[in-house]
């Protein structure tokens, strides 16, 4: 009889390439309904009357307005305005408030009809969502048995809110995974090429990439500068020189106006900035919050990077200070909803494939449990509704702090995902 962790997904030996081949078992069979769950939701969500109101809408106005030459005015917030009463009169008053690169990249989505773009977006996502837990498994084994691993992904709440509202934050969990696998393979300028691509959600990865770039890994941070540079090139393409001009001045504006709703409500965010504006808002004027944020914020990258450079560099060590990193580089964006924290299933997948296993209870007990309240969907459900979002902020600064004290830790008996043999379903 196999033994229980032979029901994970993918066979790795120490000192050999990975290899992966297709088994029966119940792993597979979970795979396979999580499929079907996925593509008849994606469905179903397509037919619903409330699909004009997602967070697709803005993203599909932003493709139309490159689809149609409308670039240089794409962050004319009247011209969209204009463009949703004209197409998606029942369409929630947010803003096109992203990267212009990207409206360019999905242009060829503003020329279908709203549904049909939906459709096909919905899909893509569903198809990343179902390749993430195949990637993930071979560094983080955990829980043993596959019906339970696979369940793991379904419970994580961030993942469903990004894949009904049509948001890109399962495709930017997927390029933190890409980097992740890159960078523990020593492929530092693969790994900077991939998180480039990330960069539609910029406030989430220059946080990570000055991480780096304070660690000195300047093969990685030429990568991204490569990325970088040539999105850069889209996006002027997509929207011209003024175009670039209007958007500057559209982050300023959101980043001045933390209470509006259509820009989105600092409170609804669990980021330093959320937090700090939701204590003192009430106290201290606009600037001094942003001082404050600025100094916590500096104060956590320094922090991370002194840490990640006084670990021990170990296989473990690595996966944990890349999940401390990750969780830093969320709470520090400036502007971040549920959605946003897929990226985060990575880092609590890593930490959770190195729990200790003797020593150091409190710290295992700490670690569990913001652990077990990520995966609770309905504290989501309930923060979004209570507009208190930024109440997860400090479970997430205990999930960092965690995170590094155990890396920190020698001698330490981690998992080595490498070591372990597995079965792939």
């Amino acid at each position: 009889m196999n033994p229980p962790h032979a029901q994970a997904m993918t066979t790795v030996t120490r000192g050999a390439p990975a290899k992966r081949r297709l088994v029966l078992n119940e792993a597979t069979i979970a795979m396979f309904g999580a499929a079907v769950l996925l593509l008849g939701a994606v469905l179903w969500a397509d037919r619903s009357p409330l699909t004009e109101k997602t967070d697709f809408s803005v993203t599909y106005i932003g493709a139309r307005m490159v689809h149609e030459k409308q670039g240089a005015r794409l962050y004319d917030l009247a011209e969209q305005g204009k463009m949703k009463a004209s197409l998606l009169p029942n369409a929630e008053p947010l803003v096109y408030e992203h990267p212009p690169f990207e409206a360019l990249l999905l242009s060829p989505l503003g020329g279908l009809p709203y549904r049909s773009a939906y459709l096909i977006w919905g899909l893509f996502n569903a198809s990343i969502w179902l390749v993430l837990p195949w990637l993930v498994r071979p560094y983080a084994p955990v829980p043993h048995n596959g019906l339970g691993y696979v369940a793991l992904w379904f419970l994580f709440a961030p993942l469903g809110i990004a894949l009904y509202q049509g948001q890109s934050s399962i495709l930017l969990l997927l390029l933190f995974t890409a980097t992740f696998i890159e960078l523990k393979h020593k492929h530092e300028l693969k790994a900077g090429l991939w998180l480039g691509l990330g960069l539609f959600k910029f406030q989430f990865v220059l946080p990570f990439v000055l991480i780096l770039l304070l660690r000195r890994k300047w093969r990685f941070v030429a990568g991204f500068s490569l990325m970088a540079t040539l999105l850069a090139i889209l996006s002027v393409v997509a929207v011209g020189g003024q175009g670039i001009v209007s958007y500057l001045t559209l982050l300023a504006n959101i980043i001045s106006h933390p209470a509006n709703i259509s820009l989105g409500s600092a409170t609804d965010m669990a980021t330093v900035h959320g937090f700090i504006h939701a204590l003192l808002n009430n106290s201290v004027n606009a600037t001094t919050v942003l001082l404050i944020v600025g100094a916590i914020s500096t104060a956590l990258i320094l922090f991370t990077v002194w840490r990640w450079n006084r670990s021990e560099q170990t296989s473990a060590q690595f996966d944990l200070m890349f999940a401390a990193a990750i969780a830093s580089s969320l709470v520090l964006g400036s502007h971040m909803f549920a959605h946003d924290l897929s990226p985060l299933l990575l880092a609590i997948f890593l930490a959770a494939a190195h729990l200790p296993r003797h020593r150091w209870v409190g710290l295992r007990a700490i670690l569990f449990a913001t652990l077990v309240l990520f995966w609770i969907p309905a504290l989501y459900f309930v923060l979004i509704a209570s507009h208190r979002m930024y109440l997860l902020f400090p479970a997430l600064i205990v999930f960092v702090i965690a995170a590094m004290t155990l890396a920190a830790k020698p001698g330490i008996p981690l998992a080595d995902a490498g070591s372990l043999r597995q079965k792939c379903c």
